[in-house]
This record gives C-alpha cells, structure tokens and sequence, in this order.
C-alpha cells in the first residue's frame, strides 16, 4: 500500500493542508511544537481510526472548531481508494471508503498495515505494562477484525461489570455480575490466544533482528505474562468475586497482562542497561514491520517521529537500512540529522508554525559537509 495524498482540515493546528507524498521516504524537518507530529499522528488515525498516543477525538480537532477531517489517496495493488473521516466533538467519527460509508473499523484497517515509531517507543521496555498491552492490541487490530470486536467486547463488559461492582456498595444485584462474566469469559480467552500467537510470530523475527543489532551477542525473547490462562479464566472470576466486590473491580483477565523482554535470559526491564532496552525497543519496531508484511502480504508504512535524534550512529544505520522496501514519513528537527550519513531523502518538507512547505523530490546530490539534499 501507498499513500499518494493527505489532506487535512480543522486537525490539530492545521486549518488546511494538502500534501503529495512519495512512495519513498518524505521526511519532515523543524523545530519543536511545529506540527510535525501531528502529520504523522493524522495519517496513523487515518489508516487505523484511533491516535497512537491514545487521544480521544474531539482532542484531534482544531481549537475552536467543532469537526475536522482527514483525507487519504492510497493506491494498493494497482487499484485506488480514497478515505475520508470525519472526527465531530460530540458525536462519533464518520468513516467512508471510495463515498461509501463503513460502519466498522475493520473495514478501513483491512487496507493495510502502519507502524509508528516515537520516541516513547523506545522507552516501552522498561515502562508501564498498559504501554506494553496497548502495543499488543494496536498490532492485533491491525491484523485481525475479530480481534478488534473481541477487545472492543471486552472493554465494554469490564466498564459494564466495574459499574455493577461499585453499585454493590450500595445494595446493588450480585447476579448482574454473572451476566458479564460469560461475555468477559468469551472475549477474554479468545484475546488471550490470539496474544499468545502474536509473541510465538514475534519470537521468529525478533530474534535474527536483534542478534545482528546487538553485534551476535544477544538473544532476545519476548514472553507473554498473561495474568490467568484462557481456560482458567472462568473460574479465576469466580474465586475473586469476593475480592473484586471488596477492590469495586475485576482484578483477573486480559486487561492486567503484560510483557517482558529477555537477553539471554536476563530481564531487560529490571537488569538491562539503557542501551540493552533501547536495543531491544528497536528489534520490536522492525519485527513489527516484517510481521505487518507477513500478515497482510503488503508492505506496511512506517512513522518515524523524532527517532533518529534518540540513537546512536549504529543504530541509525541499522533502522535505515532495514526500511528500502516501506514507504516512510519521518521527522526530524535538522535535515543534518538524517542526511549526515549519506541516507536518501525522496521528498523533503520544511514545517514551520503549522505551515508545510514542500521541498520537492529531492536530487539526491551530494553537499559540502558529504551528505546528501
């Protein structure tokens, strides 16, 4: 899949903005708080329908406006669609697909795969386990619309039973849990299996990724730390029914899982080095993009925000290197920062003060300090 075009209107701080993008690597350059998060984080909702850092809709639109809207012209296997989503402050969001409405999310993550890369990625290891979960369910929306109705299943019964709990409180009926257990039971072990895939397909590729990033001297695995076994999760319910009408939660199921990281058997999170987690950080980002093209026999695109700042000179080539064959939107304060090693930039934009000025395709020709403009 390629993104030909984007159009924004009311997103962020953009009033209005068109960009043509080449199916290489366009990179965006400028100083901080100018907006060139917010391009990427429009194409990341535009493809996927939710914000990689988690922000509710009505927080996507411009301040003092009440919608905005996000424009796509994709060109997969020869054949062009176009997406256009409405976000609305008090309302869902509209979705259409070549004019036509979708009533589900899956619909509009069947075209392709994305990956984003920030900053904060690089701190997933050793952060909180929710970043961790919200990895593993971005990638599985990705792949699976069942997943994705499993999860949104799921959620709605927890907050449905949460409530049933804290009204218990005050006289409130113990049979109601019942009745949102058998949908948390269902939900919750098929999200549990299709987890416990992911990590045995993640294993597969990021264990080679990581043994060239560390120089062939670590093996990474990653190990899923589910909080109860699918098949037992019916009657862990059970026996916390008693502690979660006394916490006024569910304190077992899917939604307390997490992951870790392990070189040659060491915790990263606990025992590794900053170096070791952010190596291991990395390894995770590219093994998505190859799972992202298994999966979907596609290429997926990449969103690279900021990241190359965060790395050294190694790891910078390695991440370049691996990413010929995607098509990239990167970001960066100085173009310096990326040309410097001789890289390839196929389309250059400037951002400054929520404005985008294209650059154009690059020529590629070599400057006085040896990179590349």
């Amino acid at each position: 899949m390629i993104i030909q075009s984007v159009s924004l209107e009311n997103y962020r701080n953009y009033e209005t903005l068109t960009l043509e993008l080449d199916e290489g690597r366009n990179l965006f350059y400028g100083g901080n708080a100018q907006g060139k998060t917010n391009i990427l984080e429009s194409v990341f909702v535009g493809g996927t329908t939710r914000s990689h850092r988690g922000t509710r809709d009505k927080d996507l639109i411009r301040f003092g406006c009440e919608e905005a809207h996000i424009r796509m012209n994709i060109l997969k296997e020869d054949l062009p669609y176009r997406i256009d989503m409405h976000l609305r402050k008090n309302r869902s969001k509209a979705i259409a697909v070549n004019g036509v409405p979708i009533r589900r999310a899956g619909e509009l993550l069947e075209l392709g795969g994305f990956v984003f890369f920030s900053p904060e990625d690089l701190q997933i290891i050793k952060s909180g386990p929710s970043d961790r979960r919200r990895f593993m369910d971005m990638q599985l929306c990705q792949q699976s619309a069942v997943y994705l109705k499993n999860l949104a299943d799921y959620n709605r019964a927890l907050a449905q039973r949460g409530r049933v709990l804290r009204e218990m409180a005050f006289g409130g009926d113990e049979m109601l849990l019942s009745v949102w257990d058998e949908q948390l039971i269902r939900c919750g072990r098929a999200l549990i299996r299709e987890r416990e895939e992911l990590c045995v397909a993640l294993n597969e590729l990021i264990a080679p990724i990581h043994l060239k990033l560390s120089g062939g001297k670590e093996h990474l695995k990653v190990i899923y730390r589910r909080d109860v076994e699918a098949d037992d999760f019916a009657q862990a319910l059970l026996m916390n029914r008693e502690k979660d009408i006394r916490m006024k939660m569910t304190c077992s199921g899917p939604h307390r899982d997490d992951l870790s990281f392990e070189a040659d058997g060491i915790e990263l999170r606990r025992f590794g080095s900053q170096g070791q987690q952010r190596t291991g950080a990395l390894s995770l980002k590219l093994a998505q993009i190859e799972l992202i093209r298994r999966v979907k026999g596609d290429r997926p695109i990449l969103l690279l925000d900021d990241v190359l700042s965060e790395l050294d000179e190694d790891r910078q080539h390695f991440l370049l290197g691996s990413i010929d064959n995607v098509q990239a939107l990167i970001t960066c304060t100085g173009v310096e920062d990326f040309t410097r090693n001789g890289f390839v930039i196929d389309r250059l934009f400037h951002v400054e003060g929520g404005r985008v000025f294209d650059k154009g395709i690059t020529e590629k020709q070599e400057d006085s300090d040896g990179g590349y403009i």
